[in-house]
């Protein structure tokens, strides 16, 4: 059975906050072994 990774709270109050923070654009959770290692937020803005 594989290994079950969690994420820890730090992580999460992260995505949160840059989800919460965009109106249009993307979050990208970057995972290396199980563990996520990287958190870019791309926005764009709308003229």
């Amino acid at each position: 059975m594989a290994e079950q990774n969690t994420v820890n709270e730090k992580e999460l109050i992260q995505i949160k906050e840059y989800v919460e923070s965009i109106k249009y654009g993307s979050v990208n959770i970057i995972i290396q072994d199980g563990k996520i290692v990287q958190i870019d937020k791309s926005e764009k803005i709308r003229i």
